[in-house]
């Protein structure tokens, strides 16, 4: 029996410390401050209540290892269904750094190029009218490089209008997920294998389960239908799923912040590709011009291969937002400081939470 127990106990100790956060009584922000985990649940429960936030998911790494991990909150606001442990959010644009890092796994391999014109494999399945003539042209000059790095002059959705380019691609910003979703038809077409679940299924192969994420899908199946949560706008529960069946690299992907902060884990070890390209991926591709808006109203300077920069005294921070209206989400990592967060909401008012939490855990935006 003391043999039993004993083994019982190590398989829990290595439960905890494979999760990191349940072993510590405390995380630290990214100047290196201490904050205690009670005080930090206390104040995201008082938070999430004030502003009537249903659920979420939220983790925060420190010297590059999840530190913190936790739920709160309900799947559903009418049935009051909690958020558990198996729960699943929408990332909306928090799939576009992870499909980013997908390319540059496709270039490590010699499946794809980052300077290559994604026509080049979209122009036999082109229905017509998709570009506008007076766009096509500089159409045809568009990379991957340019689309991961926002600089295609395309809108960020066209919305089945044609598809009029405001400047010559390469030349100034211009943040677009239709141009995202160009970039991954280009890539399924290049490969053979379309842009449905098998590109999918790719994904899963070469990225997420090499990090570990094992809840991290860009296309609907059976674990989503069981696990993901509802979304809600202005308190009311949408109960329209987002049941994609194809691929999109700007807006489908179903994740949490766990899952999420493993991606930024590898973002700052680089264990599962190449040291020289996920640096090429962080290094700046697109600086924003002085009267940008984006620079003006956060103090971002660019974007790199999938996340937006801003500098900060701590080091550069590389960040992303996500907005599907009915959830949204956010993660930045700082990788001089071998910091990120991560958070994950079901609903339209998930950043006045991170608003709030910056008050305990300083500036995360």
């Amino acid at each position: 029996m003391k043999k039993l127990s004993y083994i019982l106990l190590l398989l829990i100790s290595i439960n905890f410390c494979q999760n990191g956060y349940a072993q510590s009584k405390y995380i630290k922000t990214v100047s290196g401050k201490k904050v205690s985990i009670s005080t930090l649940e206390s104040r995201i429960e008082h938070i999430m209540d004030s502003i009537q936030l249903p659920g979420l998911s939220i983790a925060i790494i420190n010297d590059a290892k999840i530190a913190y991990h936790n739920k709160f909150g309900v799947s559903n606001l009418k049935t009051q269904e909690p958020v558990t442990t198996e729960s699943i959010f929408e990332g909306a644009s928090l799939s576009k750094p992870l499909f980013a890092y997908f390319i540059m796994k496709m270039v490590e391999q010699g499946k794809f190029n980052l300077d290559e014109p994604i026509y080049d494999f979209l122009k036999d399945i082109f229905p017509e009218n998709t570009i506008a003539d007076d766009s096509f042209e500089a159409y045809k000059r568009i990379t991957p490089r340019i689309v991961l790095s926002h600089g295609t002059g395309i809108p960020n959705w066209v919305k089945g209008k044609p598809i009029e380019i405001a400047f010559e691609p390469g030349t100034d910003f211009s943040y677009s997920g239709e141009a995202y979703q160009h970039m991954g038809a280009a890539l399924g077409t290049k490969l053979g294998i379309g842009w449905g679940s098998q590109l999918d299924s790719l994904f899963l192969k070469e990225v997420a389960h090499p990090l570990g994420m094992q809840r991290s899908f860009y296309t609907w199946n059976d674990v989503l239908e069981k696990h993901t949560v509802k979304g809600h706008m202005n308190g009311k529960v949408n109960m329209e799923m987002h049941r994609d069946k194809k691929v999109g690299p700007g807006y489908s992907l179903q994740s949490d912040a766990y899952d999420y902060a493993l991606f930024l884990i590898e973002m700052m070890k680089s264990n599962n590709l190449s040291p020289t390209l996920r640096d090429l991926m962080l290094k700046e591709h697109n600086h924003f011009k002085p009267d940008n808006k984006i620079h003006l109203e956060t103090g971002q300077t660019g974007w790199g291969l999938g996340f937006a920069q801003k500098p900060t005294p701590n080091g550069m921070m590389h960040l992303h937002t996500g907005n599907n209206h009915d959830f949204q989400a956010y993660a930045m990592f700082v990788p001089d400081q071998k910091y990120g967060f991560v958070m994950f909401g079901n609903s339209n008012n998930l950043f006045p939470f991170l608003t709030e939490i910056e008050k305990l855990i300083e500036e995360q935006f």
